[in-house]
């Protein structure tokens, strides 16, 4: 059992090289090579004859080697090498390139699994490059695993071979047994096997349920924990006699009902002795602004300052003209702190926030350096969490001695996925849009309309409006030759359709000056056409602005096109947004029909869930969520319910999992929290 937490240079089979590549994979012992856990199996279990296949389709196949061919060499870099195979009926050609290590395992007269495309016409067929295991012993259902250079699924299915050897079923259970039976759960060490070496489907299974129940039942586990350990805090308890009716007198615009009632709820949180931690989450345009900023007034006339923390430059600036916008007319004139403040001016603000006169300061990741001492911190607000580091956060909490948490989301997310990421915070939604708000029309077109997409927004220019065009790259890419590179793109434009157009352009490599001083042209109209890539995505708001088009739109999740859709429809006019795609994958056309149909985020973010699952739901970007890596929620909901019963029922026999039947489970649920940061258990 010990062999499983020793370096994974001390499995068999693993040199220093392989060793190497494995730490990069973050794989350093054998037994995190047990969870790195296979994306998909090939399926020998159902073999066809080759003449049966279909043209162009993968397809197992078993077959005898009737002989093997003299290698042929094409030149220096390219040797073939063909084996004359037959299936009891057909022969057929089985065809390798530059791997005379497997040509020569393979023996003639034996029996073989083969996989792979099938190529040809009626009278020859051939199998080019398959995979290939010989019967005796074969695996029906073949684990394929993500890799990296110069790590093959075969080399790792190798090495977790052995480590399964390593498997002690009695020591290694995190489980007890009354939970196991009551819940229908093989063992972990079947489950292990199960996943890397299933007999059948019915093993693999068995085993992908089990580990998905233990993975989200940690999760449950952990975030309750949270909830209640956050709720147990003492925090600063705010007057329930404070007024804010000088912050509505001061508003020029009257809040939705949705507003009003978040507001209501989070001026309730906010007068409790517990901290509040809750999500605040609306569609883009829903107006989470103007709650936080009612939040900072209550926390300032309770003495207690506000600190909101946005993810770039670009989104504090905004946000920065927003809450002043809301603030000043009560008196209170929020601060600016980000990594581009000027030195002489960044101390006069740190002073300011150490004597407390800074009642609402706004800023990036520069709010949490060492040097700021808040006088008294009161209320933390986040925008787009998941754009944070969790260790970003947790510094941001740790200034104010457990402040009360308002977390802002625009990022659409279905419920079910909500309740599962933030399972820790209490969750308000806003659902309605300010009145005024035109609908955003959305039309997908092939490249061949784009031309006539440049004369329907030349003609909204002309009516003085202006219009951004999103690229999905910065520089010209050799290996993504087909998408629009955004620098090119804005000379081709400047020159071209919209020579006589003041055309800008926006990108994330650009310094952050640049990127508001940009930004300053286009909220000033000097700017008519700003072509950008997605950095675009938060911070840009000009009400002037009513087309957007995005190129190569297939390449993004819906998600994300709506938040880009987002950045019109500010103002009263209607507004547009053009997808331009060249894909003829109809996932990906069905993907942009829905963007079509509706204009509901959360609709939106629903089919997304479906169509992309939770792995690839936020993309690259950090959210600080444990990584879950069985559990799919979009088809696992009631998996979901039954895990969250069975940690309700966990937790009031046992609030901390002290006691020795629990001991296992607890390690487990500190593994997988413990590099969360804020959201960390100890």
């Amino acid at each position: 059992m010990n062999e499983l937490y020793q370096p994974i240079e001390t499995l068999a089979g693993v040199g220093e090289k392989r060793a190497a590549k494995y730490h990069k994979m973050g794989i350093d012992t054998p037994f995190d090579l047990l969870y790195h856990f296979p994306r998909t199996y090939i399926d020998f279990s159902n073999p066809l004859h080759i003449a049966d296949a279909e043209i162009g389709e993968p397809c197992a196949v078993k077959c005898s080697i009737v002989r093997k061919m003299p290698t042929a060499y094409v030149n220096s870099k390219l040797a073939i090498f063909n084996m004359i195979a037959n299936d009891g009926e057909t022969d057929f050609t089985i065809t390798l390139y530059n791997n005379p290590y497997t040509f020569r395992a393979i023996q003639t007269g034996e029996e073989y699994y083969v996989y792979g495309k099938v190529q040809g016409g009626f009278t020859r067929r051939e199998m080019r490059s398959p995979q290939m295991q010989k019967c005796e012993n074969a695996l029906l259902l073949q684990p394929v695993y993500p890799q990296t250079v110069g790590l093959t699924s075969a080399m790792m299915r190798t090495n977790i071979q052995k480590a399964l050897t390593y498997i002690n079923d009695a020591v290694m259970e995190t489980l007890p047994d009354d939970l196991r039976v009551k819940h229908d759960l093989v063992t972990l060490g079947a489950a292990l096997r199960g996943i890397h070496r299933p007999k059948d489907p019915v093993e693999l299974a068995a085993a992908r349920h089990r580990l998905a129940f233990e993975e989200l039942l940690c999760f449950q586990l952990g975030t309750m924990m949270l909830r209640h350990r956050s709720r147990a805090q003492s925090a600063y308890a705010m007057s329930p006699q404070t007024s804010l009716d000088a912050f509505y007198n001061g508003l020029p615009f009257t809040l939705t009902n949705a507003q009003q009632h978040a507001i209501e709820v989070i001026t309730k949180d906010l007068c409790q002795t517990a901290p509040m931690n809750r999500l605040l989450q609306g569609d883009v345009g829903s107006g989470k602004t103007a709650v936080a900023a009612a939040a900072a007034a209550l926390a300032a006339q309770n003495g207690l300052q506000t600190v909101l923390m946005a993810p770039t430059e670009i989104l504090a600036q905004q946000h920065l003209q927003t809450m002043t916008d809301f603030l000043a007319p009560i008196g209170i004139v929020p601060v600016l702190l980000t990594g581009s403040t000027k030195a002489k001016e960044k101390r006069a603000i740190k002073s300011k926030i150490a004597d407390g006169s800074a009642q609402v300061v706004v800023g990036t990741h520069a709010v949490i350096q060492n040097d700021i001492s808040f006088q008294k911190l009161g209320l933390v607000i986040t925008d787009e969490q998941h754009r944070f580091g969790v260790a970003q956060r947790a510094a941001l909490a740790e200034k104010g001695g457990h402040p009360h948490k308002l977390v802002m989301s625009a990022t659409p997310i279905p419920r079910t996925l909500a309740l599962i990421i933030y399972g820790d915070l209490d969750i308000t939604l806003l659902d309605e849009l300010p009145k005024g708000r035109l609908p955003i029309q959305t039309f997908a077109v092939t490249g061949g309309y784009r031309e006539r997409a440049y004369g329907f927004i030349r003609e909204h220019l002309d009516a003085g409006e202006q219009a951004y065009l999103v690229c999905s790259m910065i520089e010209d890419s050799d290996q993504m030759e087909n998408l629009q590179a955004a620098e090119s793109y804005a000379e081709k434009l400047k020159t071209g359709a919209f020579s006589n157009y003041r055309v800008g352009l926006l990108h994330g490599k650009m310094k952050p000056q640049e990127k508001e001083q940009v930004m300053a042209q286009m909220k000033s109209h000097e700017i008519d056409l700003l072509v950008c890539t997605t950095v675009v995505e938060v911070g840009v708001d000009v009400p002037n602005a009513t087309i957007v088009l995005i190129e190569d739109a297939d390449r993004f999740g819906l998600a994300q096109l709506h938040q880009l859709r987002g950045r019109v429809g500010r103002g009263s006019v209607q507004s547009f947004c053009i997808l331009v795609t060249e894909s003829k994958n109809e996932e990906a056309r069905e993907r942009l029909k829905i963007m079509s149909r509706t204009t509901n985020g959360f609709a939106i973010a629903e089919e997304d869930l479906r169509l992309r699952g939770p792995g690839d739901f936020f993309g690259s970007a950090q959210h600080g969520m444990p990584p879950l890596m069985q559990a799919a929620f979009s088809s696992n909901m009631p998996l979901v319910s039954e895990t969250q019963e069975a940690a309700k029922e966990i937790l009031e026999k046992d609030a901390d999992l002290r006691t020795p039947s629990y001991a296992s489970l607890r390690l487990a649920v500190l593994s997988l929290f413990r590099k969360n940061g804020e959201n960390g258990l100890n």
